[in-house]
């Protein structure tokens, strides 16, 4: 029975890439990195998508917190089907959770000296805008430490789906639900997200966005909740440049957070 299931989904995704290959593919790069939320498209075959960021998260009780590269690669397999490959590097008091779009996903808020982790899935599209129906997509992947305290493997599936609203105007949100652990502590993370964006100028966009880190099942529970702003700029239709930033809610989240980075598609 199980088998069958695995093979149920794996028709569905087939069919669901079928219709989406037939769909018209994205004129100009949309990165993973430019917000918590990522974006609904996925890479056209035969392409890649190269993302980088720097984050510095100002946390309230320990020492502030670098990230970099936040390197994410995405390969185009198929025009619904992108592998993904990463890599980044923390320093300061606590494991980031700002990047949730970009190359690590969001990871444990625990304390930390320094960590390396190499990340690995897959993004498939499921369906494209009509009417009301959301052009929606599916990322699942694994996240494995290189280095420093942390030795556990974790899964994270999200699902994120949006509509192009009026012209200029695009509404994504997102859900993931990942695995977790902290000195032996077993537990599992949800996180909710919503972004608006326009395009206020010529290859100017400009977004606002709420997202949420939750645990269920931790010893002592976290409730984080930030506020983010953003902009980004696209210098060619395969190179988009932006920053963003954003307020904890609520004594759990860190202060502020800010990250700027990159993306560019071969």
């Amino acid at each position: 029975m199980r088998i069958c299931a695995v093979c149920l989904f794996c028709c569905c995704l087939a069919l669901a890439g079928r219709a989406i290959a037939q769909g018209e593919g994205a004129d100009s790069i949309e990165t993973d990195r430019d917000s918590f939320t990522p974006s609904t498209s996925t890479t056209s075959r035969g392409r890649a998508i190269v993302e980088s960021s720097y984050s510095f998260i100002d946390n309230r009780s320990v020492a502030e917190t670098h990230s970099f590269p936040e390197l994410l690669v995405r390969c185009g397999l198929s025009d619904w089907l992108e592998l993904r490959l990463g890599a980044n590097y923390e320093v300061g008091g606590e494991s980031s959770a700002v990047s949730g779009g970009g190359a690590i996903g969001f990871l444990d808020s625990g304390e930390i000296e320094s960590e390396t982790k190499l990340l690995y899935g897959l993004k498939a599209a499921l369906a494209n805008q009509s009417g009301w129906v959301p052009r929606s997509a599916v990322i699942l992947q694994g996240t494995t430490p290189a280095s420093g305290p942390e030795t556990a493997t974790h899964l994270t599936a999200t699902y994120v789906w949006g509509w192009r609203l009026a012209e200029g105007w695009q509404w994504d949100s997102a859900f993931r639900f990942a695995t977790g652990s902290a000195e032996g502590d077993r537990f599992h993370r949800w996180a909710p997200s919503t972004v608006l964006k326009y395009e206020f100028a010529e290859a100017w966009n400009a977004h606002v966005e709420y997202f949420g880190i939750f645990t269920d099942g931790r010893s002592e529970e976290i409730s984080q909740s930030y506020l983010s702003p953003g902009v980004h700029y696209l210098i060619t239709p395969d190179w988009e440049a932006g920053v963003r930033t954003g307020w904890g809610l609520g004594g759990d989240a860190a202060n502020f957070f800010a990250n700027v980075g990159v993306g560019y598609r071969y």
